[in-house]
């Protein structure tokens, strides 16, 4: 797979509470995040490795070959430096869809989420 972006930002969460959050997205029903357009699909759990790795299935059906991974490493105090890396295999999506894709996980990730844990 080629890796079609990535970003990296700090969450105020610990990485245990991120790992769990990324892993059961619909945990918390008080404080929903993972709220995804029309054109978008909740991602399965294809792999998980506590406390540093998650790997989604799928979120658009454009690319349902996509993968999106969740690499966690703790920041050295109370939050985690999450990075999300977009993984496709080619061909890559075309200009317009590939920046579609990427502002739609830095939305839900470093926008949505983060603003769950109080930010």
């Amino acid at each position: 797979m080629l890796e079609a972006g990535s970003r990296r930002r700090n969450q105020p969460a610990p990485p245990h509470v991120v790992f769990g959050v990324l892993t059961d997205p619909a945990r918390d029903p008080t404080r929903p995040w993972l709220l995804l357009l029309d054109d978008e699909r909740s991602p399965r759990l294809i792999d998980a490795r506590e406390p540093d790795l998650v790997v989604w299935s799928s979120l658009w059906e454009k690319r349902p070959d996509a993968r999106v991974r969740f690499d966690l490493t703790s920041d050295g105090a109370a939050g985690t430096d999450l990075r999300w890396t977009l993984l496709v295999e080619e061909p890559l999506p075309d200009p317009p869809l590939l920046g579609h894709l990427r502002k739609r996980l830095n939305q839900l990730i470093n926008a949505n989420l983060r603003y769950t844990f109080g930010q």
